[in-house]
């Protein structure tokens, strides 16, 4: 005898990000510098402290505040959860399900689809301009649609481009009774582009941000939302009892405490992002996308497929978004020394 799972549930595949021991891993999009040593000294004496025998606190009242002073915005209307993705979870636990349809404008994130699948919530998608970027069109198409979720990743997942803010503001008007999720995961690498400013007058609008990019946290898993206390109550009602344990609420605080530094950070990730498209547009027949994010998404001459491969024989992982966007590949803005190991790599690959 063997146990039956869900219908449909074994036609979706894990979903997997190789982690291989190579000389450059440039394919999860990853900050390539730690915070400083201040920082780690600061959360050892802080995790010192912890009292690990006891549940964490469920309503992470202290990160909530933090993070709502950093950005202007009320502790009732600030959640955290175990990286961004668990808070897109609970938001599509929270307003997806049977019956109830999202509104996806591809290509973008995979696990906004993704999510949406394993929710049971329909999920429509609509292809982007050829530049992908939103416009007035898409505003239609959703009005259209008539969503109860509609997902914005801007600076886009694969492409890289911010959205306009406009756009966004018009989609939440459009839709009053939608709710807007932007997706702002690469948020703090295009602070002009962000809709933070309009969540006070639009409580339709959810903005996702995490601290695996900005803050070169990816291995704490620590994501939050900021929206309408309404849509924070929402999501208390579902997520899991003490779901961010003491040890990533404490690491997320503490990294609040050494912005300016995580800023500097940003700054060297940006100038190598840069120096990645700046040197691909040169390489003969690469078509490389503008990039507001910390990573490059480009089309190689050939057979791209062998181009990744090639890469992987110099040591340099990066990701193969070729089901994604057709003949492209994404990599990471990494160190200046994994820049070079790519920049070189391609060059030899590409003859």
């Amino acid at each position: 005898m063997t146990a039956e799972p869900r219908e449909g549930l074994r036609d979706t595949e894990p979903y997997v990000s190789p982690q291989l021991p190579v000389a450059a891993r440039l394919n999860t999009n990853e900050c390539p510098y730690p915070l400083p040593a201040a920082f780690f000294d600061e959360l050892a004496d802080a995790v010192r402290e912890l009292p690990l025998n006891r549940y964490p606190d469920g309503s992470m009242r202290r990160l909530r505040e933090d993070l709502a002073a950093v950005h202007g915005w009320t502790p009732e209307g600030t959640w955290a959860a175990n990286g961004s993705n668990e808070i897109l979870t609970q938001l599509l636990l929270a307003y997806g399900g049977p019956g109830r349809r999202a509104l996806l404008f591809e290509p973008t994130y995979l696990l906004h689809a993704r999510v949406g699948r394993l929710t049971h919530t329909e999920v429509v998608q609509h292809e982007l301009p050829a530049d992908f970027v939103l416009t007035s069109g898409q505003v239609d198409v959703a009005k259209g649609v008539d969503p109860d979720v509609v997902f914005v990743c801007s600076p886009n997942n694969p492409t890289g481009n911010a959205q306009p803010p406009a756009i966004v503001r018009a989609l939440a008007e459009a839709l009053p009774s939608t709710l807007v999720i932007v997706d702002e995961a690469y948020g703090e690498f295009a602070p002009e582009a962000s809709v933070l400013p309009l969540l006070a007058s639009h409580d339709n609008l959810a903005v996702v941000r995490t601290f695996s990019k900005a803050f070169a946290m990816a291995g704490a898993r620590v994501g939050y939302v900021l929206g309408a206390p309404s849509v924070v109550g929402d999501l208390e009602r579902v997520r899991l009892p003490y779901h961010l344990s003491a040890l990533a609420q404490t690491a997320a605080i503490v990294a609040l405490h050494h912005r300016s530094e995580a800023g500097r950070l940003l700054d060297a990730v940006r100038a190598e992002r840069d120096r990645i498209a700046s040197e691909l547009t040169a390489m003969p027949d690469v078509t490389v996308y503008p990039s507001e994010a910390n990573f490059v998404l480009f089309v190689p001459p050939g057979d791209a497929k062998a181009v990744w491969q090639g890469l992987l024989d110099h040591g340099v992982l990066i990701r193969d978004m070729t089901a994604v966007v057709p003949g492209a590949l994404r990599v990471t803005a990494g160190s200046e020394h994994e820049t070079d190991l790519f920049l070189r790599g391609m060059k030899e690959v590409l003859g």
